[in-house]
């Protein structure tokens, strides 16, 4: 369905019942479908809601609007509208940064926080070549095909899944792909970042070249000093296509500790 927030119309994917939501934030590239393993399961005890970012999808694609502060009032927006009073919020790379963004500012109903593979609040390390270089990583099949079996993966995916990546990242809008890599990646949030403070689980690929173990232990764990680490053996960057059935258990486990526990935290 769409939903109107901050000005456009954002698609989501919902599933389920329950009165702890689970909110689905998805990467440069990908779309609320990146996330259909893990939902599909985690559907059945809990209300899923999965978020195709503006430019990827199926949500509109403004002609500008890419920063982390309009991705982050693209998916309060949609909390709001589908009247969420207590969810967990579960960002995959971009969608990971946006998610601690969000987080930092304590918006009412949030219970906890999973970071999948997130990039850390500080500015990506990569000089204007580099950038430039991303920027055109999804440009043709081709380019697609090389960044998902030379970045992007670390263990084969299925056909579907394969495809699904492909289509995902061929579709984005142009301006959707240009900004994360040429600004929107190095915008530095680790001021705020800090003043997280629900529950948070940090779920890394063993093998990730994107956002690293070591990257997440030296730029991002020691801002928020709550915050578990799990790592996932022989994974890469998509571990939620490459190591599903792992994903969906730590995020499950993470939400069923914070059953009953209080799940509204007010906005500081």
């Amino acid at each position: 369905m769409n939903i109107a927030s901050n000005g456009i119309r954002i698609h989501v994917e919902e599933q389920g019942q329950g009165e702890l939501a689970l909110v689905f934030l998805h990467y440069w590239g990908g779309s609320s479908r990146t996330w259909r393993h893990v939902t599909t399961v985690l559907a059945s005890s809990y209300r899923t809601v999965a978020v195709d970012h503006r430019g990827w999808g199926k949500s509109d694609a403004p002609s500008g609007g890419y920063g982390l502060e309009d991705l982050a009032a693209d998916a309060l927006g949609v909390i709001e509208a589908l009247d969420l009073k207590s969810y967990i919020l579960v960002g995959h790379s971009m969608g990971g940064k946006v998610a601690q963004l969000l987080a930092s500012r304590r918006p009412m109903g949030l219970a906890g926080v999973v970071l999948v593979a997130p990039s850390p609040p500080s500015p990506m390390a990569l000089d204007g070549e580099a950038r430039e270089r991303m920027a055109k990583a999804y440009s043709s099949r081709v380019a697609v095909e090389a960044t998902l079996d030379h970045v992007l993966t670390a263990k084969p995916l299925s056909a579907a899944d394969r495809e699904q990546v492909i289509a995902d990242s061929l579709n984005g809008s142009p301006q959707a792909k240009a900004a994360w890599p040429r600004w929107t990646s190095q915008e530095d949030i680790a001021g705020q970042v800090a003043a997280i403070n629900a529950p948070t689980l940090v779920i890394a690929g063993e093998l990730d070249r994107v956002d690293s173990v070591e990257t997440l232990k030296a730029e991002l764990l020691p801002l928020i000093p709550q915050a578990v680490l799990k790592v996932l053996p022989g994974t890469g960057h998509l571990s939620m296509l490459e190591s599903p059935q792992a994903v969906t258990q730590l995020i499950e486990a993470f939400a069923r500790s914070l059953r009953g526990a209080t799940c509204s935290i007010a906005t500081a």
